[in-house]
């Protein structure tokens, strides 16, 4: 039983924290110009209410029903006679390939900070240099900040809930609420800010396809931290007289204001450039540099509060991915909560190591199976597979397993009877087949 536990605020900040990443700030904008700008808002919008909003309830019902670890509480909820269910809360396992090839985005993030401060590239074509030079040549800078990045991970988590998890989300949060809101206030004084709202609210239907829709709700799901028991474990060390549906909503809201806040910006800095929204990946580490240095000195400012905004992101994601398996080898195992942290992130850092090294051009040709290198290959795995599927098992879980009378007796008092039984009809049928056609349409089984 966890008995160290997260204040209200607390656990908004602290769950808000593992939701907002890279992929509300890096991942978000790219993929709202590559499918149509308002349209695709509006449907990733339903899709965080229908489904993102309804598998997180689920997740936070599970873990503060509870208060233990992903396996236990599993175990703890099911019906005699389907205790298999536990081994759903080996989801975890996730959390350890993600944090292997994430950190290692948190590395270059972490470079870029560095680089902002220092020496901007002057036009695109040296930023791309510049990155394909980090990524492809510069082994030991990569391992530089890739070990950085482990170390503040690692130190964090081992520090525990109060002292470690929370705290530091109690200062890297609000910082980086206060950050985006100076951008974006900034942001309104650019020429480009009025086609950014229109490109992000008006719709746009020639690029969005059937396609669109399951990336969206792909970026629905995927951005909220569902699916491989984070949440869960942070729910865990929630007190008991907190409302979860109303934090459950906070969270979600703060997530999907940020993601869209973020958009605006980096919106308005391409378009006051003249650049093209729809660039990929590329737009963060490549186009907005350039972008920044070519607005001087503001620009030069602009691009460090940038990426301390998106490492402070990227960093209170990854330590929520690692918590989970802290807390299963501390209950389950006994194990301190030192020796269980630095245990599980030497086996993320030795594996993330390979997963750097697959990039490179000294070691890609060894490190790459079949059409994708090592990198790639934990991106997708998680990503297609082992998310999803996560996913999936928790809705059927809450949907199916558990009682729906416990279900009921702890949630209708906290979101009324009408809106539970929409909320049921949603995690057990909407939520699960959604998220299966995603599973189905990342892997190539099924294109639509």
């Amino acid at each position: 039983m966890y008995t160290n536990r997260f204040s209200r605020i607390g656990f908004i900040l602290a769950a808000a924290g593992s939701a907002v990443g890279l992929g509300n700030i890096w991942k978000f904008p790219y993929i709202t110009g590559e499918n149509g700008g308002g349209v695709f808002v509006f449907v990733y919008l339903l899709t965080v209410i229908l489904i993102g909003l309804s598998i997180f309830i689920a997740e936070v019902l599970v873990g503060s029903s509870t208060n233990q670890d992903s396996v236990s509480a599993f175990e703890t909820l099911s019906p005699k006679g389907k205790k298999y269910w536990k081994y759903s809360g080996f989801t975890f396992l996730t959390g350890i390939i993600i944090l292997s090839f994430y950190s290692i985005v948190v590395g270059w993030i972490l470079n870029y900070v560095v680089i902002a401060i220092t020496n901007l590239p002057q036009n695109t074509t040296q930023a791309e240099t510049v990155f394909m030079t980090m990524l492809k040549d510069d082994i030991f800078t990569q391992l530089f900040y890739y070990t950085l990045a482990f170390l503040i991970i690692a130190y964090t988590i081992s520090k525990g809930v109060k002292k470690g998890i929370e705290k530091l989300n109690n200062y890297l949060m609000p910082t980086l609420i206060v950050i985006l809101v100076i951008m974006f206030f900034y942001s309104m004084s650019l020429s480009g800010f009025t086609k950014a709202l229109d490109f992000m609210f008006y719709p746009n239907f020639e690029k969005f396809h059937t396609s669109s829709v399951i990336i969206a709700v792909g970026h629905a799901f995927f951005t909220l931290s569902i699916g491989m028991a984070t949440i869960l474990s942070y729910s865990a060390s929630l007190d008991r007289n907190i409302n979860i549906v109303k934090a459950s909503i906070t969270i979600v809201t703060l997530d999907t204001v940020i993601a869209i806040v973020a958009g605006v910006i980096i919106f308005s800095v391409v378009f006051t450039a003249g650049q093209a929204p729809s660039q990929g990946p590329g737009l963060v580490f490549i186009t907005l540099p350039a972008i920044f240095y070519e607005m001087g000195v503001i620009g030069n400012i602009m691009a460090i509060a940038f990426f301390v905004a998106l490492a402070f992101a990227a960093i209170t994601s990854a330590i929520s991915v690692l918590e989970p398996t802290v807390m299963y080898l501390v209950e389950r195992k006994n194990i301190s909560r030192k020796k269980a942290t630095y245990s599980i992130s030497f086996i993320f850092y030795l594996l993330g190591i390979f997963a750097l090294l697959s990039n490179t051009n000294s070691f890609s040709e060894s490190l790459t199976f079949g059409n994708k290198n090592l990198f790639d290959w934990f991106d997708f795995i998680t990503a297609a597979i082992l998310m999803p599927l996560g996913g999936i098992l928790l809705a059927i879980f809450v949907g199916y397993v558990i009682d729906k009378e416990q279900v009921r007796k702890k949630l209708v008092p906290l979101m009324g009877e009408k809106f539970f039984k929409l909320w049921l009809i949603l995690i057990r049928y909407v939520a699960p087949i959604s998220v299966l056609l995603i599973m189905l349409n990342e892997t190539g089984i099924l294109k639509l």
